[in-house]
């Protein structure tokens, strides 16, 4: 890892229309090191939602856990299966808009359906309670006709919906941590690699 504390390995600019090739290779290498954190990283602020109940039976690390063992269970692939540990990885950070922020954090690693069904499963959701509380429990069906409605759908059905029983038998986040580095290990898509692709 660079050491941020030697001056050698930090760029020289003090705005960026000042940058040099140079410059932004070590800024690349620092890069390159940090994000082989951000499994980690990620994981780091998922434990945040443990003892956060905000009035749900089992507190939000729990239901994540709980999603996620559901589908694991059902036999998902492991992309599908980090998907629902972080779908609402978000609720501390994004209180009013939580699945995006879950979507943010997967879109360079997933593909595009798991990614459109965790940035929409929070209208989908709300199929099975937007009614108690004044608003149109079929928001969702403004996506009818969508090739991922269906699976959106499931998804909420399955595994999400029903993850909030305090006697179910969740497996450990220990036992997807490994899952998540493989999903983090090298990003499918960013704009970043997009732009180097569209160069070369």
């Amino acid at each position: 890892m660079a050491d941020a504390s030697n001056p050698e390995t930090r760029a020289t600019f003090s705005a960026m229309t000042e940058g040099t090739q140079e410059d932004w290779m070590k800024i690349a290498v620092n890069a390159m090191e940090f994000n082989k954190g951000l499994a980690a990283r990620v994981l780091d602020h998922l434990r945040i939602l443990d003892g956060d109940f905000g009035g749900f039976p089992v507190d939000r690390l729990e239901h994540s856990l709980q999603t996620a063992t559901r589908a694991h269970r059902d036999g998902r692939d492991e992309e599908y299966v980090v998907c629902a540990l972080l779908h609402d990885i978000g609720d501390t950070l994004g209180s009013y808009n939580h699945p995006d922020i879950a979507a943010a954090i997967l879109k360079p690693f997933v593909s595009e359906k798991n990614h459109w069904m965790v940035e929409q499963h929070g209208i989908f959701q709300g199929y099975y309670f937007f009614h108690h509380i004044g608003i149109n429990r079929n928001m969702r069906d403004r996506f009818e006709g969508h090739e991922y409605y269906q699976y959106t759908a499931e998804f909420c059905h399955k595994y999400d919906q029903a993850a909030f029983d305090s006697d179910y038998d969740t497996m450990p986040l220990e036992a997807f941590e490994p899952m998540v580095q493989r999903v983090f290990e090298a990003p499918k898509r960013s704009i970043y690699m997009d732009a180097l692709k569209e160069g070369a």
